[in-house]
């Protein structure tokens, strides 16, 4: 113990020192304790408060805390070095909302109001951690943080926030968010109104049965327009917006009254039924030094450092080496209770030990269990649906030795992007690789770009295509995830596509743009629904084939940027399909073959050639480019030769010499064109997105 003179404060904040100074009372001076982890940083954020002689309620930083005791008993409340654990004043909450409504900013100012983050460590978009994300201004990955809040009914709080991503190809991290809360705040920009993933994200909601708190975003811009879009929320979603916040996350507008709608409205967690410990992960990610670290959410019991886990699952078991909470930086504390969000590792280094959705319990509790011949032994929880991938394309590494690799770097990447999916493939023109699904285009850079960037690997990366389904006559249905392996069909033979039900919520001065891309598109009309007089909801039915490619992207151009859509998948259809191969210098290149609709074929396999023509380099022979529905072309182009003046040296003399160099010249060339091999660079694999332009 450290003693000197009491200072004039009854609280002192350490500066730069790694202890924290509690008064005991006026008598006996100060005594310093040292934290579990010095810091100014560490400290500040966590729960650590005066001594019982002192009777003044504190004023900062909260009087909750995940870390904590053993629980005594269920009717005695849980005390650990002046700490009450009360699972009444605990608000888990996700902040919902389409791309670019102010998620990020308002969790950030969240965080700076409650001063769970000092004011000198803000960042814009704070939890947005990874450099795509901060390049393209979007939320990727969900990110949880733990804030203490002091009510303006005097009592402290502890608000767990989960900050959710708001692109359509990221909805899975959203619905994973949603499971492990039990409310929303559902921001929506006063400027734009209702968008398409706003309705999205609601639905999301409703399944979960989650208290959605509505939310009017950006009300100093000078188009916003917060009555019109208030009435729109209740028209389209039915919320009552009577009473609806308005706020500024830029400049911290209504930040207060919204802390006070997530206490008041907010539910807190389910009491603990006080059963075994059991807990939820809903996502995780690998470090190279302490191995898997998984982020959960505890639903009964406790759990604390030194206990050993089971993964139900895979059967695994490890010795907790540390939990902790977020705050939003990972905060080790003792212990975690029923109801708190929080995380652990034990040097798990098998990526498949700890998935997401997997229920963990202890392990002595699960063996006493079992002894008793309780089967199971301890109820898994329900988890998550396991998502459908909407996409499919073939990941190869440039370099072959680089297979085992980027089998590692796939397997880690799928621990922290549980959406992902991939399977061994191999193809004699690229060798061995990885046949991927994704949720979308954008999910599908995103993996691409992360691999190159965290892992270091050159990948080539085939053009995107569906899943298929082809009825042979008397044989079972089967299913197509890559167009090379598109059968020749008969008479009888049938070939189904997905379509996709889209809603796409659009001023209605381009109503007559969107139904000309749909009709593109070979969509077919279903509805048309006027919002307001001046926004409506057009929902048509069409192929995923026609939105994997560019649709979004003409979308926008048609409607200049204002249209927003959501499509979720219906059923499989049967269509007049036919595979379109492409050869290459008279080579089959499986990886430029795709599926087209017969009344398509030849205009598709023009473009593509013309493409090709265009993105392949120029060789020292005749390159000849084919598309081809069997063995019928239907398209060619050719790329010429690089030539080489042989005559430059000739200035006079016997034409016959001149003749005889050119002959010799085109010897040459036709021995080249039958031994000589055609880079394709990684631009011509993705030629096919571009075909409906």
């Amino acid at each position: 113990m450290i003693q000197s003179a009491a200072p004039s404060c009854r609280r002192w904040w350490a500066l730069g020192f790694a202890a924290v100074a509690l008064w005991v009372d006026s008598t006996s001076g100060w005594t310093t304790q040292r934290p579990p982890m010095a810091g100014l940083r560490r400290f500040q954020s966590s729960a650590w408060y005066m001594s019982s002689s002192s009777t003044e309620k504190p004023t900062t930083s909260g009087t909750i805390n995940g870390g904590g005791g053993k629980q005594k008993a269920a009717s005695q409340p849980k005390k650990t070095a002046g700490i009450v654990y009360d699972a009444q004043k605990i608000r888990n909450f996700s902040i919902i909302a389409h791309i670019d409504h102010g998620k990020s900013t308002l969790a950030d100012r969240l965080l700076e109001t409650t001063q769970t983050v000092a004011q000198r460590d803000m960042e814009a978009q704070l939890l947005d951690n990874m450099d795509l994300e901060r390049e393209r201004g979007i939320t990727i990955k969900l990110q949880a943080a733990r804030v203490l809040y002091q009510a303006r009914d005097g009592e402290m709080y502890c608000l767990n926030l989960i900050d959710t991503p708001g692109h359509v190809d990221f909805s899975y991290e959203v619905s994973r968010s949603l499971a492990a809360c039990e409310g929303a705040l559902l921001v929506v920009d006063a400027s734009q109104g209702i968008e398409a993933q706003t309705l999205a994200n609601v639905y999301l909601a409703l399944e979960n049965d989650l208290e959605i708190i509505p939310i009017l975003n950006k009300i100093d811009l000078p188009a916003a327009d917060p009555e019109r879009v208030a009435e729109e929320i209740e028209a389209t979603i039915g919320l009552d917006c009577s009473g609806i916040v308005h706020a500024s996350a830029k400049t911290g507008i209504g930040i207060d009254d919204i802390l006070e709608r997530i206490v008041q409205m907010v539910p807190p967690p389910p009491a603990a039924t006080g059963g075994p410990f059991r807990a939820l992960i809903f996502d995780s990610y690998y470090d190279a030094y302490r191995g898997v670290i998984v982020f959960f959410r505890v639903m009964d019991g406790e759990v604390s450092q030194g206990d050993k886990v089971r993964f139900l699952a895979s059967d695994a078991e490890h010795d907790v080496t540390e939990v902790g909470i977020m705050q939003p930086n990972q905060v080790p504390v003792d212990c975690l209770h029923a109801g708190e969000v929080g995380y652990l590792w034990g040097n798990i280094k098998d990526v498949l030990d700890a998935r997401v959705g997997d229920t963990i319990v202890l392990a002595k509790e699960y063996k006493e269990s079992a002894s008793k011949g309780k089967s199971p032994p301890i109820e898994a929880l329900p988890g998550y649906a396991d998502s459908v991938p909407m996409v499919y394309c073939g990941l190869f590494p440039v370099d072959a030795d680089q297979y085992e690799s980027l089998r590692d770097a796939l397997g880690k990447l799928r621990l922290n992007d549980a959406a992902l999916s991939y399977e061994p493939e191999s193809s004699g023109a690229m060798g061995f690789g990885f046949r991927c699904g994704f949720l979308g285009l954008l999910h599908m850079e995103i993996v691409q770009e992360r691999l190159q960037r965290e892992y270091d690997i050159d990948l080539i990366v085939t053009a995107p295509s569906v899943v298929y389904k082809v009825k042979k006559e008397h044989q079972e249905e089967f299913f197509i995830d890559t167009p090379a392996k598109m059968p020749d069909l008969g008479r009888n033979d049938v070939a189904l596509e997905p379509y996709v039900r889209m809603e796409v919520l659009t001023p209605s001065e381009y109503n007559g743009a969107i139904i000309e891309l749909g009709q593109e598109r070979r969509g077919d009309l279903i509805d048309i629904k006027f919002l307001t007089p001046t926004r409506s909801t057009i929902v048509y039915e069409l192929p995923l084939a026609e939105v994997i490619t560019d649709f979004f992207d003409q979308l926008k151009s048609r409607t200049k940027g204002y249209a927003s859509m959501e499509y979720s998948l219906i059923d499989y259809r049967a269509s007049d399909l036919v595979r379109l191969d492409v050869k290459i210098n008279y080579e089959m290149a499986p990886p430029l073959a795709c599926v087209v609709h017969r009344d398509k074929a030849q205009s598709i396999g023009r473009r593509l050639c013309a493409s090709l023509k265009d993105l392949i380099p120029r060789q020292m022979f005749k390159i000849p480019i084919q598309a081809c529905i069997g063995v019928k072309v239907i398209a060619s182009e050719s790329i010429s030769p690089m030539r080489k003046d042989v005559l430059a040296k000739c200035y006079g003399g016997d034409i016959s010499r001149k003749k005889k160099l050119l002959q010799k010249q085109a010897k040459g060339k036709k021995r080249m064109k039958s031994i000589g091999k055609v880079n394709v660079p990684q631009e011509a694999f993705m030629a096919v997105l571009k075909l409906n332009e």
